[in-house]
């Protein structure tokens, strides 16, 4: 007779989670809170021109990293793969603090960073081997929120932390990485010693081409998208890098064709309908979450003149948006057993936030923005957890961690490009918007008045500023730059408003092309399908020999649910009809 009692207890349970959920806060946090004081750390380290390269070795080491944890996972168990993965991002986390110069803390960061992808990938591929569908829903709510939360306090954090001259004797910046020591090494021993699964080990070959073939096709990728804006997209470095990634994707999908089962991400998985198309969705939402997101805390801090711990503090709504829609939709999937209404509802919500912070205006009031940022935060939230759990549950057991990976692989994709592409659009935008903002200011009798005022030219800021609109705007021969917009802090206010209304014109422009580009997300939505939830875990299913469909080619019911549940829930054994009702 099976054994039908629970692999492991409650507490074993919520110990194993709280580990987990520590580790993804590290890594999350530590992608939000060195942005807003690397631009104090360049300048302690001497070495400001080479910040890009510090943010880009961490993104590139985390995102490569993340499907082969998946994979690899799969193969040698989920506990020492995460050990792994904890146990670089600690040591990285030490380094970076202890870095004397930006190439060794672009070198770092990249340690840093393939610890990360596993800590953010494995933790829900581990709450999937554990968990039935049903009782993941509440857990996973946790780790979502975790995102909310370490996008506002990750500013405000990195902004305390950069205006501390020293903290305990050393650079105040230098305690954003050192902190993660200590939270680490307690999740670290927590995992040794809760987190005891079984690993059904099988022998498989590693997909070493693949993984070389994935490394030719994102790392040049992810240069490319970093430093376009600087190097420019038609430049001799950024054509060769495009060919190289576009060489890698195509000797990728040849790879993975012949590595058939043991691929790095099998490509039948792809062909299985909810993955496919939880790929597709999560790689539109990524590119309209990160790109719109990031145009957010600039509106904050330029046409707002907010600090950024202001503007931090400011995207609160958001967070708090992810956490209502996180903890509502797991509570309702968890009782009703339906997640498909949560990512429609996700997306439209997402269009709707970015026609609504389309509308921004540099005099707008807080609650337009708080109201833009809660809907986005809704949005997200009734996407990224829904989604997850539609592909684990559709996955089979074999293909928890590549499943699992590939949701968190396309949505990084994703939000790499759309963070260069809407910052691209931003910053082409923005010298035109601010020009024409100058133009009407120019008619203003006020603003004349300020620009004839001898006192204004004594003053070397502004005289900058109006040495730039006789030249025909900001450029380069101006002597101001958009890349750094500290000036506007010294200059006249009254010279400054041009600034700060041009600056909003451009991006709310991006922010409407957000909106409209999520449409496309919605369009996915409404092509997941419903398939009703697993009542076991990954790891009770092997365990009572639930998988005996796992040799073949794929389920009956065509996305990874037992056929004989898909045809009670009133579907057909070919997959024809998969999605019993209305959402």
């Amino acid at each position: 007779m099976t054994d039908q009692s629970p692999l492991l207890e409650r507490r074993q349970i919520n110990l194993i989670v709280g580990g987990l959920v520590v580790g993804m806060f590290l890594a999350a946090l530590d992608q939000m809170i060195v942005a807003t004081a690397i631009r104090t750390i360049g300048d302690d380290l001497n070495g400001l021109t080479l910040q890009a390269w510090v943010t880009t070795a961490y993104l590139v080491a985390a995102t490569i990293s993340t499907p082969l944890y998946g994979k690899l996972s799969d193969i040698f168990g989920r506990k020492p793969l995460y050990i792994v993965s904890l146990s670089l991002f600690i040591v990285g986390s030490l380094l970076c603090g202890t870095a004397t110069d930006m190439y060794q803390l672009a070198a770092y960061r990249g340690l840093q960073g393939l610890g990360a992808g596993g800590l953010m990938a494995l933790a829900l591929i581990i709450v999937g081997d554990i968990l039935s569908p049903r009782e993941r829903t509440k857990y996973q709510a946790a780790f979502f929120g975790v995102w909310g939360i370490a996008s506002v306090l990750g500013p405000v954090l990195g902004g305390f932390y950069a205006d501390a001259d020293q903290l305990l004797g050393l650079a105040g910046w230098r305690w954003i990485f050192l902190q993660n020591v200590p939270l680490g090494l307690i999740a670290l021993v927590i995992v040794l010693r809760v987190l005891h699964v079984p690993h059904h080990a099988h022998a498989v070959r590693v997909d070493y081409w693949g993984a070389a073939a994935l490394v030719a096709a994102i790392v040049p990728m992810l240069v490319v998208v970093e430093q376009g804006r600087e190097w420019g997209w038609t430049s001799t470095p950024v054509v060769a890098l495009s060919a190289v990634s576009v060489a890698g994707i195509v000797a990728f999908i040849v790879a993975e064709r012949a590595a058939g089962d043991d691929a790095l991400l099998p490509l039948r998985m792809l062909r299985n309908r909810t993955v496919g198309v939880s790929t597709g969705l999560n790689f539109v939402m990524g590119f309209a979450m990160f790109g719109g997101l990031a145009g957010i805390p600039l509106y904050l801090q330029i046409a707002k003149a907010m600090s950024p711990t202001e503007a931090g503090l400011a995207m609160l709504p958001f967070t708090l948006g992810i956490l209502v829609m996180a903890g509502s939709s797991a509570q309702i999937i968890r009782a009703t057993g339906r997640y498909k209404p949560f990512p429609i509802v996700g997306a439209t919500l997402i269009v709707v936030a970015g026609l609504v912070l389309s509308r921004l205006e540099a005099g707008s009031s807080l609650w337009h923005v708080g109201l833009g940022g809660f809907l986005f935060g809704l949005g997200l939230g009734g996407i990224m957890q829904p989604v997850m759990l539609a592909v684990q549950n559709a996955v089979e057991p074999r293909d928890m961690g590549a499943g699992s990976a590939s949701v968190m692989f396309f949505r990084q994709i994703g939000g790499s490009l759309g963070t260069a592409v809407f910052l691209s659009m931003l910053f082409s935008a923005a010298p035109g918007d601010i020009g024409a903002a100058f133009a009407t200011a120019a008619k203003d009798p006020a603003f004349q008045q300020v620009v004839a005022d001898p006192a204004t030219v004594a003053n070397p800021a502004d005289k900058a500023v109006i040495d730039a609109i006789e030249a025909g705007g900001v450029t380069a021969d101006s002597g101001l730059s958009l890349d750094d917009t500290s000036f506007l802090q010294e200059i006249d206010p009254v010279l400054a408003e041009p600034f700060r209304v041009g600056f909003s014109d451009a991006i709310t422009g991006v922010l409407l092309f957000s909106s409209m580009f999520s449409v496309l997300g919605l369009g996915l939505a409404l092509a997941l399908p419903q398939l009703p939830l697993r009542e076991k875990s990954g790891l009770e299913t092997l365990r009572d020999g639930d998988h005996a469909l796992a040799g073949t080619e794929a389920p009956a019911s065509g996305d990874g649910a037992p056929a004989p549940a898909a045809v009670e829930a009133g579907g057909h054994a070919d997959g024809s009809e998969e999605d019993p009702g209305p959402p």
